[in-house]
């Protein structure tokens, strides 16, 4: 044999390929069968701490997906890279649906360009960085500033729009309490989608196609979600919806009804009111203060019933009975009310405004001061705005994705213009974007779905659909066998598929190991194999565990995944 590869590797150049390897390199290569023997999948050695059994971001860890660099920093691994990218995959089909283009736009940007747009604050979560020049960059949170420049200098003619781009990256934020892993880091993968139409109908249809991609993707996950109606920030526009998750973990309240479809986040839900005549004890009127200090805001409220005639809460006390993001709701868009002011402060400053904005709730009677918003808190079981009989609730979520029609809110103060069909006249492009937090999927859904054996993970994006293992009496010959039967071929859908050749670990090992990291289905070669040739699948998230033979371990498998 060695004086046979001493021949191949000597033969003369004329006589081989340019890019033939030696003939043993090809016969290695020739095996594409996935198996762990040849995968870093670094498991085992991370013990459970105390409390630990069902984090799911312990789970992470412990399975191999990521270890954390830094707070609020993470490395994926090969199985958390797998995960990331089969999710990548399902969102880079759902954004081409709509004709999306992708590109990579830089990860630095400045702060010159984000003051020109309005959002620059010294107090903001912006990660700065600073050259030897000290020029001011950032690492960009997102890139609404850095697209609507680039689009604005290429594009000049409403011939050019519709235009949709996206790109899946990198993102940053000068996150104060990093926690829960990948749910609240300093570094994370997003996806963000520019749209760019010239007209306020053409920007509303597009609005409307992307939240129907949205819809289709969520879809694909197999995961109840909620699409809520919800407040733009400093984002910019009227029109929101966020997409959530239903988990304890979640910092957000989601409030849905009963009865009808209406969901709203806690910013911008709202209760049925009916105006009513109120004494002048029945009122609370609070005062508080512009971000610039020169405005006064007055915001008068009925009483709630709980509260006594004589108990008036001072400004700290405001957010227990008024929702202070109806209020902003409420103001002019250059007015801006501080609501992190003490208030021995407020009471200094309140004499030096030189205007006063009166907001009144929507229950008040008098229709010359009263408004159309709903300023007092929301409690469960209160009525739903929407329907007759509904009654509405709350829920923790986590959020997962959000749409934003922008308006002109960014091509303005950007001089992103187009020439229309007129020619004489000049627009500026209506935007919008729309974000998908990548990462943050990935916490979420093992957050969602994981218990105390390990992860679980949804077809679309497990690392593999389903794993083989092996005893140590089964040859590699047989596990081979019950691989390719599995596999299948391309035009009858291939199966992702992984095989635990590891040796020096038994079966109960490889099982608890399998368990942990959350394929959606197990098959065991074990004693049924020896003596029936029979395999056992198991599938933890739908409860089954049963004994085929090879001939149905295909159909079998798919028919689990189907539902996974």
């Amino acid at each position: 044999m060695t004086a046979h590869i001493w021949k191949v590797a000597r033969q003369p150049r004329a006589l081989r390929l340019p890019n033939q390897a030696p003939r043993n390199a090809r016969l290695i290569a020739t095996d594409s069968r996935h198996r762990l023997s040849k995968f870093w999948a670094p498991t085992g050695g991370i013990s459970a701490q105390d409390g630990e059994q069902d984090d799911s971001h312990a789970l992470l860890v412990r399975g191999g997906f990521l270890r954390q660099a830094h707070s609020g920093v993470f490395h994926l691994l090969p199985l958390g890279l797998r995960v990331q990218n089969k999710l990548e995959f399902l969102i880079d089909k759902h954004m081409q649906s709509i004709g999306a283009s992708k590109l990579s736009l830089s990860s630095i940007t400045t702060e010159a360009l984000w003051r020109q747009s309005g959002r620059y604050s010294a107090n903001s979560e912006l990660l700065r960085i600073n050259d030897r020049r000290k020029s001011g960059f950032l690492l960009s949170p997102t890139h609404e500033e850095e697209i609507t420049a680039l689009v604005s200098g290429m594009v000049h003619s409403y011939k050019d729009l519709p235009l949709r781009l996206y790109q899946i990256g990198r993102k940053y934020r000068d996150e104060r309490r990093p926690r829960q892993g990948l749910l609240r880091a300093k570094e994370f993968m997003m996806k963000d989608l520019y749209t760019f139409d010239y007209s306020p109908d053409a920007a509303l249809k597009t609005y409307e196609s992307v939240r129907q991609a949205y819809n289709n993707l969520f879809n694909e996950l197999k995961l109840p979600y909620l699409v809520a109606d919800a407040d733009s920030g400093n984002m910019g526009g009227k029109l929101s919806h966020e997409y959530h998750f239903v988990s304890p973990k979640g910092e957000d309240d989601v409030w849905s009804c009963n009865t009808c479809e209406y969901v709203a986040n806690e910013e911008i839900v709202e209760k049925k009111s009916e105006p009513t005549a109120f004494n002048d004890g029945d009122l609370l009127v609070f005062t508080g203060i512009s971000v610039d200090h020169k405005t006064a805001i007055k915001i008068h409220i009925p009483r709630p019933s709980r509260m006594r005639q004589d108990e008036q809460p001072d400004w700290n006390h405001i957010s227990t009975v008024v929702n202070l993001h109806a209020v902003k709701k409420s103001l002019p868009e250059d007015v801006e009310i501080d609501t992190g002011i003490e208030s021995t402060t407020l009471a200094d400053l309140l004499p030096k405004t030189t205007q006063t904005i009166q907001v009144h709730d929507r229950a008040l009677t008098d229709s010359s001061s009263a408004s159309n918003i709903d300023l007092t808190i929301t409690k469960p079981g209160d009525a739903c705005p929407k329907c007759s009989h509904g009654k509405l609730d709350v829920q923790k979520a986590i959020e997962v994705g959000h749409t934003f029609h922008l308006g002109t809110r960014y091509s303005l103060p950007l001089n992103a213009v187009v020439a229309l069909p007129d020619m004489n006249l000049k627009e500026p492009i209506h935007m919008g974007c729309h974000g998908i937090g990548v990462s943050r999927i990935i916490g979420a859904v093992a957050s969602l779905l994981s218990n105390s054996k390990g992860l679980s993970w949804p077809r679309v994006i497990a690392p593999y659909e389903a794993i083989i293992l092996t005893t140590p009496q089964v040859d590699d010959g047989e596990a081979t066998e019950v691989y390719d039967a599995l596999y299948g071929e391309a035009r009858g859908g291939q199966v992702d598929l992984v095989l635990d050749d590891r040796v020096g670990k038994s079966l109960g090992w490889k099982l608890r190991d399998a368990d942990l990291i959350g394929y959606p289905v197990i098959v065991v070669l074990g004693r049924g194999w020896k003596e029936r040739r029979e395999v056992e699948v198991q599938c933890r998230r739908l409860g089954m565990k049963k004994d085929i033979g090879l001939s149905e371990l295909r159909r079998e498998v798919l028919r689990l995944l189907e539902q996974l």
